[in-house]
């Protein structure tokens, strides 16, 4: 069944086949806590990217109106979404259609996540709980050496890395969902808003969402784990900071977080005509993605997106209001510019 199902995605992309067709689907935490139950979807007309959307897509339009959208990159620059699975899951179930670079995937969400934590554990967290309740466990000091030992051997005889993914992927994306938006018979048709579009990246996926920020189709930008600082990553360097045209988010774990200096020079040299708010979490780099539905990150992508996208302007207060940040979220600390 999986080779026939890979059969016809190949002839779908060979065809140059226009109408978008779901081949497969998945539905993750009973479809998360928003109002709209969402779905992970493959189609064949888009093999590269994974959608997670509302379920009855087509219902909730008729209810709702259109939804924004959401384009994102991943952690790393993969070539997978798996690692964020929960939270773009979480996100489109409060009524978003979210792209995802990288193939339709049904790998074990907890085993990605089980070896990511065990080799960098937030140590400023403390407790360390998956969503399916396991408890993850920092490493001994014996793990420790011989994890060292087989980093420095892999440095040793390892040749520069290189990506499969790239920064116009989330233009091309978007370039499809507009297409299919606008196609008579596609299960997007008249469902998206693309007037209403966030780019969003985690870690090195928010250097390829920096490289694409100067598209004036993207509203709204949200940084996860991430910063440019002085490095130039994925073509992207601080010069695209000055293409910057919209309001920027950066969710940041602290300082355990790889990325915290490099988002803490970025913050200080956007443009002052750029809103900006930065939140910074004890969670380091790995934030709370592995936890149900996304954990408290996904609640704050949603409030942004509420915000920004869909004009909500009650759920400005995480961000504007230090008072309801301390009651909310007492461990966090937020800084904010230009609004």
């Amino acid at each position: 069944m999986k080779k026939l199902l890979l059969s016809a995605m190949l002839f779908a992309a060979s065809t140059g086949l226009v109408n978008a067709q779901t081949v497969q689907k998945q539905i993750v935490e009973e479809g998360g806590t928003g109002p709209f139950k969402s779905e992970v979807v493959g189609d064949a007309s888009c093999p590269g990217f994974t959608v997670y959307r509302p379920q009855n897509l087509q219902q909730v339009v008729a209810q709702k109106g259109a939804l924004p959208v959401i384009v994102y990159a991943n952690g790393a620059c993969f070539n997978n979404n798996v690692e964020m699975r929960l939270l773009l899951s979480e996100v489109a179930s409060y009524g978003y259609v979210a792209a995802a670079i990288g193939p339709y995937d049904e790998a074990d969400v907890m085993a990605q996540w089980r070896g990511v934590l065990k080799s960098a554990y937030p140590a400023t967290k403390g407790k360390v709980v998956m969503a399916n309740g396991e408890e993850i466990k920092p490493l001994t000091a014996e793990e420790i050496k011989a994890q060292q030992e087989a980093q420095a051997k892999m440095m040793a005889q390892a040749t520069p890395p290189s990506f499969s993914t790239y920064p116009k992927m989330l233009l091309e994306v978007l370039d499809w969902l507009t297409e299919q938006n606008a196609a008579a018979g596609s299960e997007y048709y008249h469902c998206l808003d693309l007037q209403r579009v966030a780019a969003m990246g985690q870690s090195c996926g928010g250097a390829q969402v920096l490289a694409i920020a100067y598209d004036p189709r993207i509203r709204t930008c949200v940084m996860l784990n991430t910063g440019i600082g002085d490095m130039e990553m994925m073509g992207a360097t601080k010069e695209c900071l000055k293409n910057l045209h919209t309001p920027m988010f950066y969710m940041i774990g602290g300082p355990a977080d790889i990325a915290y200096a490099n988002a803490q020079k970025d913050y200080e040299r956007i443009a002052d005509d750029i809103p900006v708010v930065m939140l910074n979490s004890k969670d380091g780099h790995s934030g709370t993605y592995y936890e149900a539905h996304g954990g408290n990150y996904a609640k704050a992508v949603v409030k942004w997106l509420d915000w920004q996208l869909k004009g909500q302007v009650g759920q400005s207060a995480l961000f504007l209001d230090d008072e309801y940040l301390k009651l909310k979220f007492p461990e966090w600390q937020g800084v904010r510019k230009n609004f």
